[in-house]
Protein backbone atom coordinates (compact mmCIF):
# COMPACT_ATOMS: atom_id res chain seq x y z
CA UNK A 1 0.00 0.00 0.00
CA UNK A 2 1.19 3.33 -0.95
CA UNK A 3 0.54 6.50 1.18
CA UNK A 4 0.38 9.58 -0.37
CA UNK A 5 1.45 13.19 0.90
CA UNK A 6 -0.69 15.46 -0.05
CA UNK A 7 0.57 18.88 0.44
CA UNK A 8 -1.85 22.42 0.33
CA UNK A 9 -0.87 25.30 -2.62
CA UNK A 10 -2.83 28.76 -2.36
CA UNK A 11 -2.75 30.25 -5.50
CA UNK A 12 -3.81 33.93 -6.22
CA UNK A 13 -5.35 33.92 -9.12
CA UNK A 14 -5.15 38.20 -9.34
CA UNK A 15 -4.06 39.60 -12.96
CA UNK A 16 -3.41 35.85 -14.26
CA UNK A 17 -4.68 34.62 -17.53
CA UNK A 18 -7.45 32.15 -17.01
CA UNK A 19 -5.95 29.33 -19.43
CA UNK A 20 -2.46 29.49 -18.20
CA UNK A 21 -3.32 29.55 -14.68
CA UNK A 22 -5.52 26.21 -15.39
CA UNK A 23 -3.06 24.24 -16.99
CA UNK A 24 -0.89 24.66 -14.21
CA UNK A 25 -3.64 24.26 -11.88
CA UNK A 26 -4.27 20.73 -13.68
CA UNK A 27 -0.46 19.82 -13.37
CA UNK A 28 -0.43 19.78 -9.47
CA UNK A 29 -3.80 18.47 -9.37
CA UNK A 30 -2.73 15.16 -11.46
CA UNK A 31 0.33 15.37 -9.87
CA UNK A 32 3.01 15.35 -12.48
CA UNK A 33 5.10 17.92 -10.51
CA UNK A 34 5.85 15.41 -8.43
CA UNK A 35 8.96 12.72 -9.38
CA UNK A 36 7.00 9.47 -8.50
CA UNK A 37 4.18 10.35 -11.04
CA UNK A 38 2.27 7.36 -12.46
CA UNK A 39 -0.61 8.20 -14.51
CA UNK A 40 -3.12 5.52 -12.94
CA UNK A 41 -2.00 7.09 -9.62
CA UNK A 42 -3.96 9.67 -7.83
CA UNK A 43 -0.70 11.57 -5.91
CA UNK A 44 -1.39 15.35 -6.69
CA UNK A 45 -2.01 17.51 -4.16
CA UNK A 46 -4.85 20.36 -2.46
CA UNK A 47 -4.98 23.78 -4.63
CA UNK A 48 -6.88 26.92 -2.61
CA UNK A 49 -7.28 29.54 -5.50
CA UNK A 50 -8.63 33.12 -4.35
CA UNK A 51 -9.36 36.20 -5.78
CA UNK A 52 -11.03 33.94 -8.63
CA UNK A 53 -12.86 37.36 -9.72
CA UNK A 54 -9.66 38.98 -10.77
CA UNK A 55 -9.01 36.50 -13.45
CA UNK A 56 -7.77 37.76 -17.05
CA UNK A 57 -8.96 36.72 -20.61
CA UNK A 58 -7.10 37.57 -23.98
CA UNK A 59 -8.46 38.96 -27.04
CA UNK A 60 -12.86 39.00 -27.41
CA UNK A 61 -13.66 35.96 -25.34
CA UNK A 62 -15.67 37.85 -22.95
CA UNK A 63 -18.54 38.44 -25.18
CA UNK A 64 -17.63 35.53 -27.79
CA UNK A 65 -16.97 32.70 -25.14
CA UNK A 66 -20.58 30.82 -23.94
CA UNK A 67 -21.14 28.66 -21.50
CA UNK A 68 -23.73 26.07 -22.42
CA UNK A 69 -25.94 23.69 -20.49
CA UNK A 70 -29.53 21.83 -21.03
CA UNK A 71 -32.22 21.25 -19.35
CA UNK A 72 -32.85 17.53 -21.11
CA UNK A 73 -36.61 18.96 -22.84
CA UNK A 74 -36.81 20.19 -26.02
CA UNK A 75 -36.25 23.68 -26.34
CA UNK A 76 -34.10 23.59 -23.27
CA UNK A 77 -30.48 24.80 -24.26
CA UNK A 78 -29.37 27.67 -21.87
CA UNK A 79 -26.14 30.08 -22.76
CA UNK A 80 -23.93 32.25 -20.40
CA UNK A 81 -21.18 33.97 -21.95
CA UNK A 82 -17.73 34.12 -19.73
CA UNK A 83 -18.64 37.98 -19.13
CA UNK A 84 -22.21 36.97 -17.08
CA UNK A 85 -20.44 34.20 -15.72
CA UNK A 86 -17.74 36.39 -14.20
CA UNK A 87 -20.12 38.30 -12.55
CA UNK A 88 -22.11 35.90 -10.51
CA UNK A 89 -20.43 32.61 -10.37
CA UNK A 90 -16.05 33.73 -10.55
CA UNK A 91 -15.37 29.99 -8.97
CA UNK A 92 -17.30 28.63 -12.11
CA UNK A 93 -15.14 29.60 -14.97
CA UNK A 94 -11.99 28.57 -13.46
CA UNK A 95 -13.82 25.15 -12.77
CA UNK A 96 -15.05 24.04 -16.08
CA UNK A 97 -11.33 25.92 -17.43
CA UNK A 98 -9.78 22.80 -15.36
CA UNK A 99 -12.39 20.68 -15.53
CA UNK A 100 -11.43 20.19 -19.36
CA UNK A 101 -7.90 20.43 -18.97
CA UNK A 102 -7.97 16.91 -17.07
CA UNK A 103 -7.92 13.26 -18.39
CA UNK A 104 -11.15 11.99 -18.95
CA UNK A 105 -11.05 9.35 -16.58
CA UNK A 106 -12.10 7.89 -13.29
CA UNK A 107 -9.75 9.98 -11.13
CA UNK A 108 -11.20 13.35 -12.33
CA UNK A 109 -13.85 13.81 -9.84
CA UNK A 110 -11.70 12.76 -7.37
CA UNK A 111 -9.02 15.25 -8.29
CA UNK A 112 -11.64 17.85 -8.94
CA UNK A 113 -12.88 17.43 -5.33
CA UNK A 114 -9.53 18.80 -3.67
CA UNK A 115 -9.27 22.01 -5.76
CA UNK A 116 -11.18 24.75 -3.52
CA UNK A 117 -11.85 27.96 -5.52
CA UNK A 118 -13.16 31.73 -4.13
CA UNK A 119 -13.77 34.73 -5.85
CA UNK A 120 -12.49 37.02 -2.64
CA UNK A 121 -9.26 36.34 -0.57
CA UNK A 122 -10.40 35.23 2.07
CA UNK A 123 -10.70 31.47 2.63
CA UNK A 124 -11.50 28.74 5.75
CA UNK A 125 -8.22 26.97 4.98
CA UNK A 126 -6.17 28.59 7.16
CA UNK A 127 -5.40 25.04 9.05
CA UNK A 128 -4.07 23.68 6.46
CA UNK A 129 -1.58 26.32 6.07
CA UNK A 130 -0.91 26.28 2.12
CA UNK A 131 1.75 27.46 0.65
CA UNK A 132 1.37 30.51 -0.99
CA UNK A 133 3.05 30.08 -5.05
CA UNK A 134 3.38 32.40 -8.01
CA UNK A 135 1.87 30.36 -11.05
Amino acid sequence: MRTVKRNWWEIDADGKVLGRLASRIAIILMGKHKPDYLPYLDIGDFIVVINAEKIKVTGSKLENKFYYRHSGYPGGLKSTTLKELLKKHPERVIMYAVKNMLPKNKLKKRRLKRLKIYAGSAHPHQAQKPQKVEV
